[in-house]
């Protein structure tokens, strides 16, 4: 429990009319989201896209490496021996005496394994570091690619760590991104710790894919110092870019006003591991129940590669750039509300915050709140939606069980409550960053 707790409070605020392109926006369908174009993907079923289209992806995959364009080069570097391990983009390195190591932990005798939460190991096989908060030392990085690569267990097994979840195992899943992000990482690439708007890709080799994903590096970033996070999941129907470009690149201006790295993944074409859908918020554990019920083994595999897509992009960006490990937030909109509340329980270790935004798709049972009690919340809402009633039950359950959780209603549609709560979810970022355990 902190010593400090973040203020529980409801807020109206009567706004919508001319928003931006959001407002009068859709909810996402019933029926889960829509499928993408990419060939050979199945999705959960039909669904109305829930923001305007936005900017078409650039760049493809390079030999191996990851693909970027955009931004520009930032300043600073990492001192580091070893290099690139040629064509496949493998940055076989040993983190310098005094420099920093890959992972973003300080090197050293045995190099932090990124701050305790997902760095890999430094190169040579030398031990992690301190364990992550919570003492949770299984989280600890893969091993370098100097002296082997850990052996990361089977993916998925034949019990749900989350009742409405997939099958996938949240220590194997994060293994193998580490290992991937290991692989892939090249410091002499010359998209390397750019900063600005940046649409990028990485190829992901089990789902057949150069998986996009779009990240912002603020501007005035200086190259060296650690900065926060914010990874942000989009609602059915939508991809990496849509959210992002809505109402002005409302998303980018925030970033950069409040000084965090933005990191948007595609999830592939699944719903982040989270099988619920608007039938079942919270409060209906029957309707939930007739959900996973539907379960194949098709809708199986398009979420387990939509939730490894999510922590394979993080752990990308947490090999490159420089993060304050214990300032790592994960918002989104109705399906990546949903994905929000999914990802933020089963992978609570990365977490300080979750804002999860109109979409109350999580169940009291079969979820492991009490991972969640060192974790700030923030629950949005609009008064024109069809997700109100699941979200007020949520909210008054979290009040009455003592979480550290806040709750904003605003008067809108379930796509005109987006740029209206927006900043306040940056502001609740600063907030929790404040705040102490």
């Amino acid at each position: 429990m902190r010593t400090a707790h973040l203020a529980r409070r409801t807020l109206l605020v009567i706004s919508c009319g001319s928003v931006g392109a959001a407002c009068g926006n859709s909810a996402d369908g019933d029926d889960g989201p829509a499928k993408q174009s990419r060939a050979g993907s199945a999705g959960l079923g039909a669904g109305s896209a829930s923001s305007p289209g936005g900017a078409a992806n650039a760049g493809g995959s390079g030999s191996g490496g990851i693909s970027t364009t955009g931004g520009t080069s930032g300043a600073g570097g990492v001192s580091l021996r070893g290099g690139s391990g040629g064509d496949g983009g493998r940055a076989d390195v040993t983190a310098g005496a005094s420099g920093r190591s890959a992972f973003g932990g300080e090197s050293g005798s045995g190099a932090q394994a990124g701050g305790g939460l997902g760095g890999a190991g430094e190169a040579g096989g030398a031990p992690g570091g301190p364990a992550g908060r919570g003492g949770q030392a299984g989280l600890g990085g893969a091993g370098g690619t100097g002296g082997g690569s850990q052996e990361c267990g089977a993916l998925a097994g034949t019990a749900r760590a989350i009742s409405f979840g997939t099958l996938l195992s949240a220590d194997a899943v994060m293994c193998t991104a580490r290992q991937l992000a290991a692989s892939l990482s090249n410091p002499s690439a010359s998209g390397w710790r750019a900063k600005g708007d940046q649409h990028r890709n990485y190829h992901f080799a089990d789902a057949e894919a150069d998986e996009p994903y779009r990240l912002y590096v603020p501007t005035n970033w200086d190259g060296n110092a650690e900065l926060p996070l914010a990874l942000f999941l989009h609602g059915a129907g939508s991809d990496e870019n849509n959210y992002v470009d809505q109402n002005n690149q409302q998303l980018l201006k925030l970033a950069e006003q409040h000084g965090y790295l933005l990191v948007a993944p595609l999830g592939d074409s699944g719903a982040y591991g989270n099988f619920l859908r608007l039938s079942a918020p919270f409060g209906q554990p029957d309707e939930a129940a007739k959900l996973m019920a539907q379960v194949t083994d098709d809708s199986e595999r398009t979420n387990q590669l939509s939730e490894r897509d999510v922590i394979n992009v993080l752990e990308l960006v947490l090999a490159e750039y420089p993060v304050d490990r214990g300032s790592l937030f994960l918002f989104g909109h109705s399906m990546g509300s949903g994905g929000t509340w999914y990802l933020g329980g089963k992978y609570a270790a990365y977490w300080r915050g979750l804002a999860p935004m109109s979409g109350p798709f999580v169940q009291e049972t079969g979820y492991p709140w009490n991972d969640l009690r060192d974790t700030f919340l923030f629950v949005t809402e609009g008064t024109q939606t069809p997700s109100l009633a699941g979200s007020t039950t949520l909210r008054d359950w979290l009040n009455t069980n003592d979480f550290q959780s806040e709750y904003e209603e605003v008067d809108a549609d379930h796509g005109g409550m987006i740029p209206l709560v927006l900043p306040d979810v940056f502001d609740f970022f600063d907030r929790s960053r404040a705040a102490s355990r």
